[in-house]
């Protein structure tokens, strides 16, 4: 994995492209490559299937959140966190762990929003 400077990304955020999105994936996060591309190849299928790009662009709105977030150690820390609280605290801390997940992946959604011309 690539370091940075602290409060730093790893690494600027990419074009949202597949080809983009597959190298960030292997620089950051290497262990998620066989996720991205088995979804890749899913999102694909269904494109064909249903003559809709619906699917790989939902696929890569996706993987360019990952990325957002993955590029940011302070912030995939924080992820983590929530995600471990999530499956193992009571009830309440799971639906708290679920907002601050749902609140984290929106800012990323948000964030790159901004970044489309």
């Amino acid at each position: 994995m690539t370091t940075a400077a602290a409060g730093q990304p790893l690494i600027p955020q990419p074009p949202a492209t597949v080809t983009a999105l597959r190298q960030a994936v292997a620089q950051i996060s290497p262990v998620a490559l066989p996720a991205f591309t088995r979804e890749l190849d899913q999102a694909a299928d269904q494109s064909r299937q249903a003559c809709d790009l619906a699917p790989l662009q939902r696929f890569i709105a996706q993987w360019a959140a990952f990325v957002f977030i993955q590029r940011q150690p302070h912030l995939a820390a924080e992820l983590r966190r929530w995600e471990d609280t999530a499956t193992g605290g009571d009830a309440e801390q799971t639906r708290r762990a679920a907002a601050e997940i749902g609140r984290i992946l929106d800012a990323a959604h948000t964030a790159l929003a901004g970044l489309r011309p």
